[in-house]
C-alpha cells in the first residue's frame, strides 16, 4: 500500500512543460511570466491590481509597511496560525497582541477584539484556519469603527469566498500564498492584493531592495526594500494552476464532504465546522479526545504512519513557543488556541485523493482511537 502524504500539489503535464520552457528560454529570474501571472490574478480578484512575492511571509512584511506600522504600534492577530503571522509584526519592530479563538470556527473570536485595542493598535491581521473565512463583515466593522486597517492572512484561502464574493475581491490589503502545501502553488511563493495602484510603485521597491530604474539605465533607492521577488519558473507553476483553482476547490470539497459521511462520530473526535459554500477545504483538521485516549497525540501520528498514512500538525499555540514567553505570554493566557494547539491533527486532503483514500482514513483513525480508550 503506498504511503497517503497529509497533502500533495497537483501538477499537470501542460504545467511541467511550460516550466521546461521558461528553463530554455533564458530568462528564469523576474520576468514576463510575473508579468503574466500578476496580470491574470489581478484579473481573478476582480481587476484589483496584483503584485507577487517570493513567500506569503513576504507578502504580510510589505502590507505592514505599506500602512506605515512600526516601533511603538500594536497589531491584533490570532494564536492559531503559522508563526510567520506574528514574526512578521515583531519584524516590523511592533507587538503582537494576540486574542483568542472561537472554539468552533477555530479562527480570531471576534467578541473579543475590541477588548483588545488600545491606543496603540494599528492593525488587525485576521487568518482564515484551514481556508474557513472570518466574518468579514463584523471583521470590517470593527476596523472602520476604530480606524484600523485590516491586512487579511489569506494564506489558506485561495478559492475561498464570503457571501458569494471571492476573498481577495474585496476588502483592504490581502496577502495569499501559494506554498507547495497550498490549494493553489508556485512552489514557493505568495502575492498580495493592493487597495488601488498608487500602492503598487511602492510594492514593488519594497520587494526588491527599493530601487527605481529610469529608462536611462540610471537607478535611484529611496527606500530599504528587501529581496523577494518571484522568479518566472515560479510564475509559470502559478500560470498553470490558476485555471484550476475552482475545480481543486470544488474536489476538496466532494472530499471533505466524504470524510463527514465516513467518520465515525461515536469516537468523540471534534470535527471542523461543516462549510461547503465559503471554505475552500485547504485542510481537513479533527481535534483529538486525548483525555480519553491512554496514548498521545505523537503516539496517534506514529500509528497512522504505520498504516502509511501522513498526517500533520497546525498549528502549535503560537504564544507558547519559546520566542514569545520571552515577550511575556503565558500558558492559560488563550485557553482555546492552547486546547485546539494540543488535540489538533490534519487529515489527508488533496485533489488528486480518491473517495477510498479517505476511507481507508477513516478506518485506520477508528482502528487506533478503539484500541486507545482508557
Amino acid at each position: 500500500m503506498s504511503f497517503l502524504p497529509f497533502t500533495r500539489p497537483s501538477i499537470d503535464e501542460a504545467t511541467i512543460q511550460g516550466v521546461v520552457e521558461v528553463l530554455r528560454s533564458g530568462w528564469i529570474t523576474s520576468g514576463p511570466k510575473v508579468k503574466e501571472f500578476e496580470a491574470a490574478l489581478s484579473e481573478y480578484f476582480g481587476g484589483r491590481p496584483v503584485r507577487a512575492f517570493s513567500s506569503g511571509t513576504a507578502t504580510l512584511e510589505v502590507a505592514l509597511q505599506l500602512c506605515g506600522i512600526g516601533p511603538g504600534d500594536e497589531v491584533i492577530t490570532t494564536p492559531m496560525s503559522w508563526v510567520a503571522t506574528a514574526n512578521v509584526i515583531l519584524h516590523a519592530g511592533a507587538r503582537p497582541v494576540f486574542v483568542d479563538i472561537d472554539p468552533v470556527t477555530r479562527n480570531i473570536d471576534l467578541d473579543l477584539i475590541e477588548a483588545a485595542i488600545t491606543p496603540a493598535t494599528r492593525a488587525i491581521i485576521p487568518v482564515d484556519l484551514a481556508g474557513l473565512p472570518v466574518d468579514r463583515d463584523r471583521l470590517y466593522a470593527i476596523a472602520l469603527k476604530h480606524k484600523l486597517r485590516v491586512i487579511e492572512d489569506a494564506a489558506q484561502s485561495m478559492g475561498a469566498s464570503w457571501h458569494g464574493q471571492r476573498i481577495g475581491s474585496f476588502g483592504d490589503l490581502i496577502s495569499f500564498s501559494f506554498h507547495a502545501n497550498k490549494n493553489m502553488t508556485t512552489s514557493e511563493g505568495g502575492c498580495l492584493v493592493l487597495n488601488d495602484d498608487s500602492q503598487i510603485a511602492l510594492a514593488e521597491k519594497l520587494r526588491l531592495q527599493g530601487v527605481l530604474r529610469a529608462p536611462d539605465g540610471t537607478m535611484d533607492v529611496d527606500v530599504a526594500g528587501g529581496k523577494a521577488n518571484l522568479t518566472d519558473i515560479a510564475a509559470r507553476i502559478g500560470l498553470g494552476q490558476l485555471p484550476h483553482i475552482d475545480a481543486f476547490t470544488e474536489r476538496r470539497r466532494e472530499l471533505a464532504r466524504h470524510y463527514f459521511s465516513c467518520f465515525d462520530r461515536s469516537l468523540g473526535c471534534q470535527m471542523p465546522p461543516e462549510n461547503f459554500t465559503d471554505s475552500n477545504w485547504h485542510m481537513f483538521q479533527i481535534l483529538l479526545p486525548l483525555d480519553q485516549l491512554n496514548i498521545s497525540r505523537g503516539e496517534f501520528i506514529e500509528q497512522m504512519r504505520q498504516r502509511e498514512i501522513g498526517v500533520g500538525v497546525h498549528y502549535p499555540a503560537i504564544h507558547l513557543f519559546t520566542l514569545y514567553r520571552g515577550l511575556g505570554f503565558r500558558e492559560g493566557d488563550f485557553p482555546h488556541a492552547e486546547k485546539i494547539g494540543q488535540e489538533t491533527v490534519t487529515l489527508p486532503l488533496f485533489p488528486d485523493m480518491s473517495l477510498q483514500d479517505v476511507e481507508r482514513v477513516c478506518v485506520a483513525i477508528k482502528e487506533i482511537i478503539k484500541s486507545a480508550h482508557q
